[in-house]
């Protein structure tokens, strides 16, 4: 009896180890090279639209716009704010639902590996993704693949595919405030039009640009240089 559990356990073992050796190449290639497609592209109901981008290629103010409207501790954490979720589970035992505390590096790994909807079983695998991002990849390249596979519209994939269905240009020549109005698309972006935002959502925008001028034009700038 006890050989065969050491035989279950054993093959169990050998399938865990393979997987996530097969995970780490996956990361690793995709550290360099632009992923083909997404876990949400892949489950999406519409036409996918995208383009790649280099981030280096966008103006200064595209990301910063997405870190202060989605992300404001990116710079600082290891890919799970863990203030942020104590937050969201103290909600949660108080009757709420189980909603936000997603980290931009963890909205780029559910993004790329896994599915929508809110469950402990997808949040755990999101914040074990996302450690792993961290290490294997660094802020750049996780706040460029993010800009390049977040969702902006029905089955529009990244600013540049955004910014050229939206505002007609590529992403290359964003103004702030076009920036802005992309990055408030983000928490709904299948109802939501830069181009006919509600009052709500044109105070959303005043308040990322006055967060964007807080944190200063040179608060990624450790990051992306």
């Amino acid at each position: 009896m006890a050989k065969r559990k050491q035989g279950i356990f054993g093959r169990i073992w050998f399938v865990v180890w393979r997987f996530l050796l097969f995970l780490i190449l996956i990361l690793l290639l995709f550290r360099f090279v632009p992923p083909p497609t997404t876990a949400f592209m892949l489950q999406s109901q519409y036409p996918v639209k995208q383009t790649w981008i280099s981030i280096d290629k966008l103006p200064t103010y595209m990301p910063l716009a997405v870190v202060a409207s989605e992300d404001q501790r990116f710079p600082d954490h290891l890919g799970v704010d863990f203030a942020a979720i104590s937050k969201a589970l103290s909600q949660y035992d108080d009757g709420d639902g189980l909603r936000g505390a997603s980290t931009i590096t963890q909205q780029t790994a559910k993004n790329l590996f896994l599915w929508s909807g809110r469950s402990f079983v997808r949040k755990g695998l999101e914040a074990g993704l996302a450690v792993s991002l961290e290490a294997l990849w660094g802020k750049k390249r996780i706040l460029e693949v993010y800009l390049n596979i977040a969702e902006f519209g029905k089955g529009i994939y990244g600013v540049e595919a955004a910014s050229q269905h939206y505002f007609g240009r590529s992403a290359s020549k964003l103004t702030m405030n076009q920036a802005a109005r992309l990055a408030v698309l983000l928490p709904s972006p299948r109802t939501r039009n830069p181009n006919a935002l509600t009052y709500y959502l044109r105070q959303r925008v005043d308040w990322v640009e006055r967060q964007m001028q807080q944190l200063g034009p040179d608060y990624l700038k450790p990051i992306i240089e």
